[in-house]
């Protein structure tokens, strides 16, 4: 039988080698915080975003939208159909497209992509959806059968357009912003960078002579 002091020195071994074994596994247990992994578990609902005048007018974009596009669907019959059909279309397209850009910048997935910009691609999109919601209201109260839901479709495409146009003045706003943030960065960074180097001149000179 083993004694009192054989079974300490042994246990003392087993410790050690099970700390050898451990830091010599490469199979080390993760200390990576959980909140620090990527992935969109982080996710959460930007309220100052939706309760903020951009957020507040993309949601009217996309109701407005959303329901031109119904009053659209619901006519059955219609002779000549280009009108009709171009309506549809814009109303769908900027449906999507509104709608993908308020999820994005009301989660701060934008910020995950920071290559594109941001600003410049929300001032196309309302632009665009400004000129097409113009043309197709003015198409589609020209070439209709004054129906109930053809007329409610142009009240809501000339609504939408006024969004939109709102919307396209405040992007305007934004973008000259951050253009002229991004220069000014830019501009000082390069001052910096020539000051730098006129340091690092002297000092060689300083040195040779």
């Amino acid at each position: 039988m083993r004694n009192g002091d054989d079974l300490e020195g042994f246990d003392g071994e087993a410790s050690s080698a099970s700390m050898i074994s451990a830091a010599s596994s490469p199979y080390q247990p993760t200390t990576e915080p959980v909140s620090q992994r990527r992935g969109l578990g982080g996710l959460r609902c930007d309220l100052d975003y939706l309760r903020g005048t951009l957020g507040r007018l993309k949601l009217a974009e996309v109701l407005l939208a959303l329901t031109a596009f119904i009053c659209i669907e619901t006519i059955m019959e219609c002779s000549p159909c280009e009108g009709l059909y171009f309506f549809e279309f814009v109303s769908c397209s900027a449906l999507v497209v509104t709608g993908a850009l308020l999820l994005l910048f009301s989660l701060n997935l934008h910020t995950r992509i920071p290559q594109i910009n941001w600003n410049l691609t929300d001032l196309v999109n309302t632009g665009l959806s400004t000129f097409f919601f113009f043309i197709a209201s003015v198409v589609l109260a020209a070439l209709n059968h004054k129906t109930g839901a053809e007329i409610a479709a142009v009240v809501f495409g000339f609504l939408a357009m006024a969004v939109y146009a709102v919307n396209t003045f405040l992007a305007v706003q934004r973008w000259r912003m951050s253009s002229r943030q991004q220069s000014s960065r830019q501009s000082s960074d390069y001052i910096r960078a020539r000051t730098e180097s006129r340091e690092v001149v002297h000092q060689i000179q300083r040195l040779d002579a």
